[in-house]
């Protein structure tokens, strides 16, 4: 683990544009699992609706928190937030 527990960002309301991040993600395919990082600036947060892949409810909606980040080289990459994702903040 990179960091302290204090550097932890419990949730997503307390980003703001600016605040430079790292991101931690648990990825497991599967029996194989391994976590990745992504640092980067904090350009937006959203909360964005989409459909599942097989039938429910017309009017239920499911939602998922992303974060657009600005990488150091400029490059910009979408993270989705799940309950194994971990928000610090970059030294």
């Amino acid at each position: 683990m990179i960091g302290s527990e204090l550097d932890t960002i419990p949730c997503i309301e307390e980003l703001k544009p600016g605040d430079r991040i790292e991101v931690e993600h648990r990825v497991t395919v599967g029996s194989k699992s391994w976590i990745t990082r992504t640092v980067g600036t904090v350009v937006r947060t959203e909360r964005v609706a989409h459909g599942l892949h097989f039938d429910r409810a017309p009017d239920e909606k499911t939602y998922s928190d992303v974060i657009l980040l600005e990488l150091p080289d400029g490059e910009l990459t979408t993270v989705t937030l799940d309950e194994f994702t971990v928000i610090r903040r970059a030294r």
